[in-house]
């Protein structure tokens, strides 16, 4: 993003998280990929500042993450919460599903996706 230089253990780490993706990160990443997710182009486990986003769509400066059981920890919430924060200050918005929610019902991820991505505020591509 930018000029900003990415420290190498983001990079290192994106880079396992590509190699090692869940089921549903990989269902969801099927629908994305490749800009065949109505025109939009998704890349995937993309270093955004000291955080690696799952899904990052640039131009509707959107994220969208898949979070599995660990993120259920309080401790994890907390720091999922902080995370976010940073991110929309950077001016990210920041969709969260869990991966039983990609899994047991794709079709309304999807739905929620099509809907902020098509959301009036994002102005022009």
């Amino acid at each position: 993003m930018g000029s900003n230089i990415i420290p190498d253990e983001h990079l290192n780490f994106a880079k396992k998280q590509r190699r090692e993706m869940t089921r549903a990160e990989n269902d969801l990443w099927r629908e994305l990929r490749a800009g065949r997710f109505k025109g939009w182009k998704f890349r995937r486990q993309v270093p955004v500042g000291s955080y690696v986003a799952d899904f990052l769509c640039f131009d509707a400066r959107l994220i969208v993450e898949l979070d599995g059981e660990p993120h259920l920890d309080e401790d994890r919430r907390s720091k999922d919460m902080t995370r976010d924060l940073w991110l929309r200050s950077q001016g990210f918005r920041v969709m969260r599903f869990t991966n039983d929610e990609m899994l047991g019902n794709p079709l309304r991820v999807m739905s929620a996706i099509t809907e902020a991505l098509e959301a009036p505020s994002l102005g022009s591509r």
